[in-house]
């Protein structure tokens, strides 16, 4: 069909009437979150499936879950659950998935209760939900790779404090170097103002601030 239109001096993309994947979730980013597994493998090779939730306008992150088993009933718990802590008064409106049998049609239809449509990405094509895919790119080199995971509970731990420093300290080009839960003006340290440095995560997250 290409290659027809292509002769015809027809370009498919220039007459489409829609916006393109990257326009829509540009005008829509307020209103769109992105879900995905991350797979951790602990000391013991078993492995956990953690579940997580990236708003996209904020980058802001929510644990949904972990889990040794992510069957579909887990997964459209984890939903309610989600959905409980939003809240009613949330502003979004998608939410996109990729096709992994864990997303059943009941955990669609939990998120279509709270006003939320799942979008399903096409076949291997990770990068229709990159933000997820960064994400858990950014998780494993910070937190994961450089770490040895014994037990579930472990992991929760680390996961929780990962997630509050990502959340409040971690700065984001996206934001402008902001973090995701700034809600003011950063001011920068001065020089030769005495710094205050605390360490998350075992010892592996830094966080510095004024002493003052």
């Amino acid at each position: 069909m290409w290659k027809v239109l292509r002769a015809a001096g027809i370009d498919p993309i220039r007459d489409r009437s829609g916006p393109s994947w990257s326009e829509f979730i540009h005008s829509q980013s307020k209103a769109i979150m992105a879900t995905d597994f991350a797979c951790v493998d602990n000391a013991l090779l078993r492995r956990f499936h953690a579940l997580f939730v990236i708003e996209v306008a904020t980058r802001r992150v929510h644990l949904a879950g972990i889990t040794p088993n992510p069957t579909g009933s887990w997964t459209t718990q984890a939903a309610r659950n989600l959905t409980m802590r939003l809240g009613d008064r949330h502003p979004f409106r998608f939410v996109i998935r990729d096709g992994a049998g864990q997303f059943t049609r009941s955990f669609d239809a939990v998120l279509a209760g709270s006003g939320i449509t799942a979008i399903r990405t096409p076949p291997r094509s990770p990068q229709a939900n990159a933000f997820a895919e960064r994400w858990v790119r950014t998780l494993s080199h910070e937190l994961l790779d450089p770490t040895i995971i014994w037990n579930e509970r472990q992991l929760r731990q680390l996961l929780e404090e990962y997630l509050e420093h990502y959340n409040s300290h971690r700065p984001h080009r996206g934001l402008h170097q902001r973090a995701p839960n700034d809600t003011a003006d950063v001011t920068p340290i001065g020089t030769g103002q005495p710094i205050k440095r605390h360490t998350s995560c075992a010892g592996l997250i830094n966080e510095y601030q004024s002493a003052a």
